[in-house]
Order: C-alpha cells, then structure tokens, then sequence
C-alpha cells in the first residue's frame, strides 16, 4: 500500500536517522496512513479510503459527502 493519504495528500518525506555517534543513514518518514471504509449517502454504497490520521479529523470536520466530492472532482477513482 502506498503511504499517501488520498484526503489531504500527505507523502513521505525523506531525512536522516541519526546514531549516537552522528553518523547519518538515510530513512523515510511516513505518514500514518490507515485503510478505512466509510458509507456515503449521495452514493449509496460504502468506500473504501486510505487516510491519515489528519485526514481523518479532516472528514470528521467537513463530513464525508464533502470529502469524496472533492476527490472525485480531482478526477481520482473511488
């Protein structure tokens, strides 16, 4: 599973991970990306989203019918 949030967009992002001795080895941050069905009343039918945690708040706040008409207008397939 790829560690993007299809709600807000959130990617890896890419650093060091440092020792104690300070030597450098390169690592990735991911996001906390989590797979999460939701029902969507305008479609009638459950979808099936992988989000972040912030994405999560996001669709709590807005609500989902907001969410996912945003992400189709995107042009993303649902």
């Amino acid at each position: 599973m790829a560690a993007v949030c299809q709600v807000t967009g959130a990617v890896p992002g890419f650093g060091h991970s440092i020792s104690h001795s300070h030597r450098r080895n390169k690592r990735r941050f991911d996001p906390n990306v989590q797979k999460k069905k939701y029902f969507v009343p305008s479609l009638r039918r459950n979808v099936t989203l992988n989000v972040s945690a912030k994405g999560i708040k996001v669709i709590d706040a807005r609500g989902i019918d907001a969410v996912v008409a945003d992400i189709l207008a995107r042009g993303e397939k649902i």
